[in-house]
């Protein structure tokens, strides 16, 4: 078998398999062929997309052929330049970026803010002029700062590039992680700081990207956070606890439940899939 029809048998595996969990869908017949990809025959209760890099073994021309193939509406985390090839396959870009600096150099430290009020003042114009939403952006580290401080820092900053955002119809979303494995002392490691900071805001043009994989092991809770605050919440991120693979039952998160939850909150942005594919699992 060509390396071309195996890795196109294994995104359609993996994508498919999450979809179908995820995304609360009836999973019609998948045909794995060199040239043929049966859609997914999905319900529609939620508009799902794949991460852009946990696929970058693919180029994108064929992740795009790939997720429009299996009915998947948007790739996540595609910057400007990559922008013309989602829109040859009708793909919504559904988390645009390349404003950030870097995962670590972020809002919450003032000595970044000049920089990156210019990129986001920037990224913002653009991402209104293709016609997308969702621009995403970064705490970054603490350095030895407070979280308070932090959150006065990220607050200053923000504002600065957020009346720009209202005007031209686009969402800020930063992104929490954890800080436990994947990414040590940065400061938007839990919920309750990313809520903070959306009230301190309170502006509907700045929302968290929820990532349930990395907020699972930050604090757990995932169901009743996501119903206490979900206006808080305006994209998800999805991946297996351990290991970050696809969501089946080799992992401790029940994806159907959280979905519906998610689902009963009245959302309508993306849930977006960032689980690294497992190479060795069995397609066949």
């Amino acid at each position: 078998m060509s390396n071309a029809i195996d890795r196109r048998r294994f995104l359609c595996h993996s994508i498919a398999s999450a979809a179908g969990l995820a995304v609360l869908s009836t999973v019609g017949t998948r045909t794995y062929a060199d040239d043929d990809v049966t859609p997914l025959t999905l319900k529609g209760n939620i508009n799902h997309s794949v991460t852009r890099w946990t696929f970058d073994f693919l180029s994108l021309e064929e992740l795009c052929q790939l997720a429009a193939g299996l009915g998947i509406s948007a790739i996540d985390l595609v910057g400007p330049n990559e922008w013309p090839v989602l829109k040859r396959y009708s793909l919504d870009a559904s988390m645009c970026n390349g404003a950030e600096l870097s995962l670590e150099d972020g809002w919450g430290d003032e000595r970044f803010h000049s920089a990156l009020v210019d990129r986001y003042l920037e990224h913002i114009d653009l991402v209104s002029e293709a016609g997308y939403t969702n621009l995403i952006c970064f705490s970054g580290n603490a350095r030895g700062m407070s979280p308070e401080q932090g959150l006065d820092n990220a607050e200053k900053g923000l504002k600065r590039v957020l009346s720009h955002a209202e005007e031209k119809g686009v969402v800020l979303q930063m992104e929490l992680f954890n800080s436990k494995i994947d990414h040590p002392d940065y400061l938007c490691d839990n919920s309750a700081w990313g809520i903070e900071l959306c009230q301190r805001l309170d502006s509907p043009n700045f929302k968290l990207l929820y990532d349930i994989y990395h907020m699972q092991i930050s604090e757990g809770d995932i169901i009743r956070t996501i119903r206490d605050h979900h206006e808080y919440f305006g994209h998800y991120h999805t991946a297996g606890v351990p290991g970050r693979n696809e969501i089946d039952d080799s992992q401790e998160l029940n994806y159907p439940a959280i979905c519906r939850a998610i689902r009963d909150t009245g959302f309508q942005g993306y849930i977006a899939q960032e689980f690294l594919p497992d190479r060795d699992h069995d397609i066949e």
